[in-house]
């Protein structure tokens, strides 16, 4: 009997694959000390992640990857190596330039340097001169230029030298621009290509906070004495992997070919015999069901079958088949087999123990005067990965943590992984009979397009649907509907029927037609199969929903990561987190997606730094710890060079984990006395900051958050802890490379900051769509960036305070300061004058609107004066979004947030610039507003498709379908621009009109903690 997931692995048994053995490889995606499968904890959700205070070990290591015995996974190690090795060789015939593109590359603004992208404010910021300041390497000379933003950096290192010829003389004549790269000063970032310098992000974030660029002239010597020791670095494991003699392949039996059979050509009704149930977790006195489904994406291919009732204890035997209203010639490829384990009573139990608590939290389901309790569930694939019908007895454990939403009572978008924690689990015993005395195998792609060729041949097929003007007008309303509304039967039909006028009239109704797709009839998969072949490309954006659960099928998958191949690296970079988490919804570890991540990753250090770390802090997850290792394994094999770098990076956050618990143990045993507590740890955390050990590896390493800073070392005497409940870790650091500059990063251990991750990620994409729009609102998207399980970095932003704060400098009673409209715009004035001020009023006009509108559409909770904060350039920003998506906090249940966002008097006083009646500021300030909701709303279809991508993530607010509906209503979606303007300024007048309540809040706020830092 088969038993189906991954459990602890016996390390004695190794059969590497092709080529593996003796591969100096690190497993830097490992965590501190053991490092196997996970082997303790049996407290799971839903996807499989483990359960908040239950402990894990960590992450999946190379041996435990050799000692798998699992033909999927040894087939995929082998064929990642082989191209990891190819990968590797093109590296080595790469000129100096191309590896400093792919390595240190610039970040670049959207439109690809044809039209500078402008602020929408100010316009002849583009038209002004810049100043820059050069640097010259191994050298403290340096120059001040006024160039045009046009100039490209070639221009701008000719300008350059001239300047310096003309202070030191002759004898440098020989110099010239082709010996020299420009790197901005303080970041491991070239400005590589002839770009105009307004293109290149870090120029022209300068240009906006009237900063002075600072670059660096590097000698062309220098970076190729980096490349060299890199490619040397390549070819001595290149070289020893090749001096390793492979393992002899077993010979070849010589007998008659095998015969296969089509599985078009089994017309038998798919059956399946259900065994036994063993280590049911339910009460003794209810009688347990099993019913299983099949599904293609969300789509059930039939009536689900039912088993009869069982009673007895945690044993249940049912050697009963299971029959279903579908052939097997018209099972789909991607078809998952759904179970649910449930408990049947007679009425609404008392809940008297723990033993089955979970289930409290899930809705019950009553049918024919009785009451389902889900107990168990769990999924599995019909076909293997090499497309054959699985045949023979299985055991599948399974999950007992469900999700909010069922389908049937099963979980068709749950993991297709069974439980690894086999000691307690319930498990399903089956059997899936043999219908052919020949290995059943899909038909290969080629046998598809040959079906569909016969059947637009037949004299049966249909002539191609063409519709008239009123069907037009129909498709049309159809298509333009977000992605949360459902399809009725005549609207699928008439879709199908129509599929060459949405082909040719609507292209990116694409995902709408594969709605409309009858998958349970092969014949129609066959031609759908046909039409994709000659289906416009669709823009990547609109390809991402195809990569959502609802959308399983391979080609129409493959066809979805062509599109994305059209991405450039910075967008790629944008919609990375999602690309990362729906490799949840492949069911095979070699995929379309699989491959374009590495490839892209392997191309450009950049993605390959953020690919490693969103994979690397899910790897705690066991539904997907063996597929994460592979990837992580695959990337670190084809990018030999960025290892030492990655390894001193998972070095350093351990050292800081370790500092972090230090300090929760002294806070613990000094509780007493929080004086003594706070002088006693802050001893212990500088002491143990400046050991050596701890101090090497702390030292001269890429930030995790933005790998083009360096770090050269802590600077000690400035760094704390919080008082939060997690006690994060204030960590200051100098950078490497401009000297007397400092930053700050925030170490949390015990958060989970991937919710923070995905809202910043959003906002990133606000600023992004409304930069595109030529509106610039001055968003600050800061770094965060979740690292491992419950742990994280986040960045620290320069000259920067919380509004309570900034009220509290003005009054010394907590409860008046949240009332005092003044202090904020007398902050300002301190730290700004003359026509600086002007400015950074303007900066906190353009981000207060921003934000107005960016919470009220995400629906961010829990805003409170310490969770706002204001930059002395006069950027307003938001921080902590443990709240989203309408989930607002309440207390006795009446919810303590009763504006849609903050808008506050002191707020607008600064926007009037102190004066009352400036209405032609204000005015501009709503205007700044309402364009800002209209361009998130034409692009309202992308954020609900990258909501429901991260629907599997499991963040605690993101958990259902119905989450995503808050999106819907926010945007107005299904209304005209008049109806949801309209809609938007009654919210504008709300959020203005009871800002008085916001005020009381904050004053409750300031009263309950001590804000004073």
């Amino acid at each position: 009997m088969v038993e189906l997931g991954v459990g602890p692995c016996d390390a004695s048994r190794h059969d590497k694959p092709h080529g593996l053995v003796g591969s100096p490889l690190p497993a830097v995606w490992r965590g501190p000390g053991h490092c196997g499968l996970p082997a303790t904890h049996r407290h799971l959700h839903s996807d499989g992640r483990p359960q908040r205070g239950h402990h894990t070990t960590h992450q999946t290591g190379l041996h435990e990857l050799d000692a798998l015995q699992d033909q999927e996974v040894k087939d995929f190690r082998s064929k990642m190596f082989r191209i990891s090795e190819e990968k590797m060789q093109q590296v080595q015939l790469m000129t100096w330039s191309e590896w400093l593109q792919a390595c240190f590359s610039p970040q670049l603004e959207p439109g690809g340097g044809a039209t500078p992208v402008t602020d929408g404010v100010n316009d002849k910021q583009a038209e002004a001169s810049l100043k820059v300041t050069m640097h010259f390497d191994q050298s403290q000379d340096t120059a001040s230029l006024k160039v045009w933003p046009s100039t490209s950096p070639s221009e701008l290192m000719e300008q350059a030298l001239r300047k310096w010829l003309t202070t030191h003389g002759p004898e440098e004549e020989g110099r010239q621009a082709e010996q020299y790269v420009l790197r901005v000063s303080d970041k491991l970032e070239f400005l590589c290509g002839d770009h105009p310098l307004i293109q290149y992000k870090y120029i022209k974030a300068c240009l906006q906070a009237k900063e002075c660029p600072h670059l660096t002239l590097v000698q062309v010597s220098t970076v190729q004495a980096m490349f060299e020791k890199e490619i040397s670095a390549i070819g001595a494991v290149v070289n020893r992997k090749s001096s390793i003699p492979p393992l002899p392949l077993p010979p070849k039996r010589r007998g008659p070919s095998q015969v296969n059979t089509c599985v078009w050509q089994v017309s038998t009704h798919f059956k399946i015999v259900l065994i036994k149930g063993s280590k049911v977790n339910a009460e003794e006195t209810a009688k347990v069901q099993v019913r299983a489904g099949l599904f293609h994406g969300t789509e059930l291919l039939c009536k689900p079958a039912v088993s009869s009732e069982s009673s007895g204890r945690s044993e249940h035997v049912w050697n009963s088949t299971l029959e279903f209203d579908i052939t097997v010639s018209d099972l789909p490829r991607m078809t998952r087999l759904c179970f649910a384990v449930y408990a049947v009573m007679d009425k609404v139990k008392k809940q008297k123990s723990t033993k089955n608590a979970h289930i409290n939290k899930y809705q019950t389901i009553r049918k024919s005067g009785k009451v389902h309790y889900p107990v168990a569930w769990v999924n599995t694939m019909l076909f293997d990965y090499k497309g054959q019908l699985k045949t023979g007895d299985i055991i599948l454990h399974s999950w007992s943590s469900f999700p909010d939403e069922l389908e049937e009572m099963l979980n068709p978008i749950g993991t297709i992984q069974t439980n690894p924690y086999t000691e307690n689990t319930t498990a399903l015993h089956i059997h899936l009979p043999d219908y052919n005395p020949h290995p059943i195998l899909f038909p290969p792609f080629d046998k598809i397009l040959e079906k569909a060729a016969e059947i637009a041949g037949s004299s049966d097929c249909l002539p191609m649907g063409r519709g008239g003007k009123k069907f037009h007008i129909e498709l049309k309303e159809i298509m333009e509907r977000d992605p949360l509304s459902q399809l009725c039967e005549n609207e699928k039909d008439l879709i199908w029927t129509l599929r060459y006028d949405c082909m040719e009239n609507f292209p990116q109704s694409l995902p709408k037609l594969l709605l409309s797709v009858k998958w349970s009839k092969h014949e129609d998969m066959a031609q759908l199969q046909a039409l994709l072949q000659i289906w416009p490309k669709l823009s990547p954006r609109d390809a991402l929903e195809l990569l959502d659960f609802n959308y399983p099928d391979q080609y129409v998958r493959e066809y979805a990561v062509g599109c994305l191949r059209d991405m450039s690296d910075e967008e790629l970079s944008q919609y990375l987190l999602q690309l990362v988490q729906v490799l949840r919804y492949e069911p095979y570890y070699d995929c379309a997606l699989t491959r374009f991540l590495l490839n892209r990753a392997q191309c450009n250090r950049n993605i390959g730094h953020f690919l490693f770390w969103h994979l690397r802090s899910e790897m705690h997850m066991p539904a997907v710890a063996v597929q994460f290792s592979l990837i992580l394994e695959a990337y670190c094999r084809g990018s030999i060079p960025h290892i030492e770098v990655l390894k001193k990076q998972v070095e350093a956050l351990s050292k800081l984990k370790s500092v972090n618990e230090l300090i929760k143990l002294g806070t613990i045993k000094n509780a007493r006395s929080k004086t003594k507590e706070a002088m006693l740890t802050k001893e212990a955390m500088m002491t143990c900051l400046r050991q050596s050990g701890y101090t090497e590896t702390l030292s001269d390493l890429h930030s995790p958050l933005n790998p083009s800073v360096l770090l050269s070392g802590i600077n000690v005497e400035k760094c704390r802890y919080m008082d939060s409940k997690m006690k994060p870790l204030w960590i200051v650091y100098n950078n490497k490379l401009l000297g007397g500059d400092t930053l700050g990063i925030i170490f949390k251990n015990g958060d989970d900051l991937r919710q923070d991750m995905l809202t910043l990620q959003i906002l990133r994409l606000m600023d992004l769509l409304w930069k595109e729009a030529n509106l610039d609102l001055r968003i600050v998207p800061y770094g965060c960036l979740a690292t491992g399980d419950r742990s994280g970095l986040i960045e620290v932003v320069s000259s920067a305070d919380t509004i309570a704060n900034i009220q509290l400098t003005s009054s010394n009673v907590a409860a008046a300061a949240a009332f005092n409209k003044d202090a904020l715009l007398n902050w300002l004035k301190e730290k700004n004058s003359g026509d600086a001020l002007e400015k950074a009023i303007e900066e906190f006009t353009l981000s207060c609107a921003g934000y107005c509108v960016a919470t009220y559409v995400l629906g961010i909770g829990d805003r409170h004066s310490d969770n706002i904060m204001v930059r002395s350039t006069g950027q307003l920003f938001h921080i902590d979004f443990g709240h989203i998506l309408g989930n607002f906090k309440s207390k006795f249940g009446i919810k303590r947030e009763r504006v849609p966002f903050i808008l506050t008097h002191d707020f607008i006083h600064v926007i009037q610039q102190g004066k009352t009646g400036n209405t032609e500021k204000f005015g501009s300030f709503r205007n700044y507003c309402e364009q800002a909701y209209l361009i998130l709303r034409r692009n309202g279809n992308l954020f609900i498709t990258l909501f429901a991508l991260m629907l599997t993530a499991g963040l605690p607010e993101l958990t259902s379908v119905k989450d995503i509906q808050y999106l819907k209503d926010s945007l107005a979606l299904g209304k005209t621009d008049d109806e949801a303007l309209k809609q938007f300024r009654q919210k504008f007048d709300e959020a203005l009109r009871e800002s008085w309540t916001t005020k009381v809040n904050w004053m409750a706020h300031n009263v309950v903690k001590d804000n004073r830092s």
